[in-house]
C-alpha cells in the first residue's frame, strides 16, 4: 500500500528501461507506467513491457501500463537553403508542392489544414513561436501574415487554432502501435489530439475491450466539447504541453480545473500531466513554483499526476518519482485537502449503483471506518467507489489481473487479485483478510464493502454491507 490517495504514472524512456531502474521507480512510488510511442522501436516497448510484467510477477503488485499514441502529427517540408527567418507582417504561402521552401512559401502536406482553414484561424508553428493568420486559402494552399516572427527550421511542428481538422485521431502509424501494445497486453491507450466525442467512438471500434482509453485534451476545439468527450472516455489526461500552445498560459489552469471537475463528476479517472517537475529533467530539486503545481493538482483532486522527461530521459528519475510522491503524501495530510475533498462531492445520478456509492462515502464520514473494499469484475463498482473519495483506502478485489492493472491509475484504490466469489461473506472475510495484512484494521475496527449481484455481472453495484472486524 502507498501512504497516499493520488497516484503516479511514470514515464518509461532511456534513462529508465532497466529492470533495475523499473524496480526503483516502482518502489518510489511509482502506480502505472507510460510507454509514450512517439519515441522508440517496437523491441524497445516489447523489452519495457517484459521486464514491467516480470516486476509485477517478482512483487505480487499490479501494475498498470499505458500505451500512448504519437497521434496526427502535422510538420511543415524541407528548405532549400536552410532555415527562414520570417518577418512580423510578412505574408507566408503553404502549399502542396513538394519543393523545398524559401522564404515566401513552403510544402505542407497535410491537405485537412487547407480543408479547414479560413481568414482569422492561426497556425501556430514550432511549439507555437512562430504566430500566423489565414489571409486567404484554397484547397491546395493557404496564405498567412505573420504576427510573431522568428527562424523556422524544416519539420517543425504546425497547430491550428480556430478549426476543428478533418483528421483521423488514429494513423497508420498508430494502428501498428496499437496492435503491437495490445498484442502485449497494455491496460490503457492513449488518445492524442483528440477533438470530438466522435473520436472515441471510431477507437473504441478498433480498441474493443482489450484495453480502456484515455483522451488527451490537448486542442481548445476539445475543450469546447469537453463535456461530450468525458462522458465518452475511461479516462482523461489534461496535457498540458500541447495545450499550452494553442492556447494562451493564463487559461490553463481554469481549463485544468474544469477537466478535473467534469472528469470527477462523470466518475472517470483524470490524469494532470507534462512539465510537472520539469527541472529535475537536469536537476535533483524542483522549484518551488514546480511543488506547488504538483500540490494543486491533487487539491483539486487528480486522480494522477504524471512525470514525463523527468523520469524517461532526465538524469534523476528515482528522485523525480520520490519527491512528487512526497509531495503528494505531504498535501494529502493538509486539512484543507480533506475539507476540499469533502466539500467537492459532484453529487450522485439517480441510479441504484450511484445510491450505493454515495451511501458509502456517507457512511465514511458519519462512522470510524477504517477502510472499505470494492468486489468487482470490470471495475465500475470500484470506479464508483473512488469517485466519492472516502477519506479511508480502498480495496479493489477483483478475481481479473487485468483489472486490476486498470485500477492502478484510480484514485485511492489499493488492488488484489483475489479468486471468483460465490457468496457475501467471503467479500467479507477477503476484505478483512487485505485489509490486516496492510495494516489498516484490526479485530473491533468497522468496515463497508460494496459489490454488484449477481456476482460476475457488469454495472450491477446494488449492495452495501457494514460489519465489525473480527465480528460474528
Amino acid at each position: 500500500m502507498r501512504d497516499r490517495k493520488a497516484k503516479i504514472v511514470a514515464t518509461v524512456g532511456p534513462a529508465s528501461s532497466s529492470p533495475e531502474q523499473l524496480r526503483a521507480l516502482f518502489e518510489a512510488g511509482v502506480d502505472m507506467f507510460r510507454l509514450n510511442m512517439s519515441h522508440g522501436t517496437h523491441d524497445d516497448h516489447r523489452a519495457r513491457f517484459e521486464a514491467i510484467r516480470a516486476l509485477e510477477k517478482e512483487t505480487g503488485k499490479p501494475i498498470g501500463i499505458l500505451l500512448d499514441l504519437q497521434g496526427p502529427k502535422l510538420r511543415v517540408g524541407t528548405f532549400a537553403d536552410g532555415p527562414v527567418t520570417l518577418q512580423n507582417g510578412a505574408l507566408f504561402r503553404f502549399d502542396l508542392d513538394p519543393k523545398p521552401g524559401d522564404v515566401s512559401r513552403a510544402y505542407l502536406p497535410h491537405p485537412e489544414i487547407f480543408a479547414a482553414a479560413r481568414p482569422g484561424v492561426q497556425l501556430l508553428l514550432d511549439d507555437g513561436k512562430i504566430r500566423m493568420e489565414v489571409q486567404e486559402h484554397g484547397k491546395d494552399y493557404a496564405v498567412g501574415k505573420v504576427i510573431t516572427g522568428g527562424v523556422l527550421s524544416e519539420r517543425k511542428g504546425v497547430s491550428v487554432v480556430g478549426a476543428v481538422l478533418p483528421l483521423d485521431v488514429i494513423t497508420e502509424k498508430d494502428r501498428r502501435d496499437l496492435e503491437f501494445g495490445l498484442g502485449m497486453g497494455a491496460d490503457w491507450v492513449a488518445l492524442s489530439f483528440v477533438q470530438t466525442a466522435q473520436d472515441l467512438h471510431d477507437a473504441r471500434k478498433l480498441i474493443g475491450g482489450r484495453a480502456l482509453i484515455m483522451s488527451k485534451i490537448e486542442k481548445p476545439a476539445a475543450v469546447d466539447v469537453l463535456e461530450e468527450i468525458v462522458e465518452a472516455s475511461d479516462a482523461i489526461m489534461v496535457a498540458r504541453g500541447d495545450l499550452g500552445v494553442e492556447m494562451q498560459p493564463e487559461e490553463i489552469p481554469a481549463v485544468q480545473r474544469r477537466m478535473i471537475k467534469l472528469s470527477r463528476q462523470y466518475g472517470r479517472p483524470v490524469v494532470v500531466a507534462t512539465q510537472m517537475l520539469e527541472s529535475m529533467i537536469h536537476s535533483p530539486t524542483p522549484t518551488r513554483a514546480e511543488a506547488s503545481d504538483v500540490a494543486t493538482a491533487v487539491y483539486e483532486g487528480a486522480d494522477a499526476v504524471m512525470l514525463s522527461a523527468e523520469s524517461a530521459s532526465g538524469k534523476f528519475p528515482i528522485e523525480a518519482v520520490t519527491m512528487m510522491s512526497k509531495i503528494v503524501a505531504n498535501v494529502e495530510k493538509d486539512p484543507e485537502y480533506k475539507r476540499l475533498i469533502l466539500n467537492s462531492h459532484p453529487g450522485s445520478r439517480a441510479t441504484i449503483a450511484d445510491a450505493i456509492c454515495a451511501s458509502l462515502g456517507t457512511v465514511a464520514s458519519v462512522l470510524p471506518l477504517t477502510a472499505a473494499a470494492t468486489y468487482t469484475t470490470s471495475g465500475s463498482t470500484t470506479l464508483r467507489a473512488a469517485r466519492e473519495r472516502p477519506l479511508v483506502p480502498i480495496f479493489s478485489l477483483t478475481p481479473s489481473i487485468e483489472t486490476a492493472r486498470r485500477m492502478s491509475c484510480v484514485w485511492g484504490v489499493t488492488p488484489v487479485v483475489i479468486r471468483d466469489i460465490e457468496k457475501v461473506s467471503e467479500i467479507v472475510a477477503f476484505a478483512t483478510e487485505v485489509a490486516k495484512s496492510n495494516g489498516v484494521a484490526k479485530d473491533g475496527d468497522i468496515m463497508a464493502v460494496t459489490a454488484g449481484m449477481p456476482f460476475a455481472q457488469s454495472g450491477t453495484t446494488n449492495l452495501l454491507r457494514i460489519f465489525q472486524v473480527g465480528g460474528v
